[in-house]
């Protein structure tokens, strides 16, 4: 393996164990699955539009509220975890949702300019019933704020960012 790739693997799994350990201490959800792309992107890739504090940030901020919206909107009370009986009402209803959030998270991130594709898998967390509550959107939030703070405070105005061999 070679060392930007090393360090690339070290580094996103250090970015994830600070909302890790927070989710640890605090019993909330603050690790859930579209966190770990958003931290592999920012481990590996330089410096740039796709790991602007705004797009990440942002996107995910999109993606919290059209999942919000499609969820509370079409499939309130529901939640994937189990498969459904073929044809169930309530598994289209879920379906919907799902696709609706990741229209929207998809319009919403193109109009403010805040693309972040692993965003469309909050928005799917959301809209599938598995964090659809407001506290629990502003979790994701907070999850993802600390995410980005960790990787500022790591390589933001450092002599050495240069040098990380991040993306190599």
């Amino acid at each position: 393996m070679r060392d930007g790739a090393a360090f690339s693997t070290l580094y996103t799994g250090v970015l994830l164990a600070v909302p890790g350990l927070l989710a640890w201490v605090t019993g909330q959800a603050l690790l859930f699955p579209s966190l770990g792309p958003t931290a592999f992107l920012l481990a590996t890739v330089q410096e740039g539009e796709v790991t602007a504090p705004r797009r990440v940030i942002g996107g995910h901020v999109v993606g919290i509220v059209a999942g919000l919206v499609a969820y509370h909107t079409i499939a309130p009370g529901l939640t994937v975890t189990t498969a459904a009986p073929t044809f169930a009402v309530s598994q289209l209803r879920l379906v919907t949702s799902g696709v609706v959030a990741v229209a929207l998270t998809s319009g919403g991130m193109l109009a403010t300019e805040t693309v972040h594709p692993p965003a469309c898998a909050t928005t799917l967390i959301v809209s599938l019933g598995l964090l659809a509550s407001p506290l629990e959107g502003a979790l994701i939030a907070l999850a993802v704020v600390v995410l980005v703070g960790v990787h500022e405070l790591v390589t933001h105005d450092r002599p050495f960012r240069e040098d990380l061999p991040i993306g190599r």
